[in-house]
């Protein structure tokens, strides 16, 4: 998707809601947007440099979570890792290294992701419960730790 085709989509969403898109939060969406999966806010940090110190940085994400702009994902170890709503990105999964915490976008087929959906459907279904939606996360050693 486009820098300016996404700035606008979630400057109309956060409208909606009365959330004002500050330059800091635009900055912190050009980061995730610009990542290859989800990202810390320590590896944010790194990307935007001073222009959104640390504390801010916090509040932002916080923010944007509310908003229903950024998706925290939570690792092993506890460290928040944050990306781009789906509403933005669309539907994919994750590949989360149990050794350095990295978490990597993958998408699968669409014959995978009907296995998938189908299972998710069918544990829901036994539990008297309806899917709305799904994530799933693969907890793995990375090609760089094993």
């Amino acid at each position: 998707m486009a820098q300016a085709s996404l700035h606008r989509q979630v400057e109309g969403h956060l409208n909606e809601q009365e959330v004002r898109y500050t330059k800091g939060r635009r900055a912190v969406v050009t980061a995730l947007a610009d990542g290859d999966g989800p990202r810390s806010a320590a590896e944010l940090s790194d990307q935007i440099g001073t222009s959104v110190p640390l504390s801010s940085l916090y509040r932002t994400l916080a923010v944007l979570e509310g908003a229903d702009v950024v998706t925290p994902h939570f690792a092993t170890k506890g460290l928040a890792r944050y990306e781009l709503a789906e509403w933005l990105t669309g539907h994919h999964h994750h590949l989360v290294c149990i050794e350095c915490g990295t978490v990597e976008d993958v998408e699968v087929s669409a014959h995978h992701e009907e296995q998938v959906t189908a299972l998710v459907d069918s544990i829901a279904a036994s539990s008297a419960f309806t899917a709305t939606n799904h994530a799933l996360e693969i907890e793995g050693t990375c090609k760089a730790c094993a």
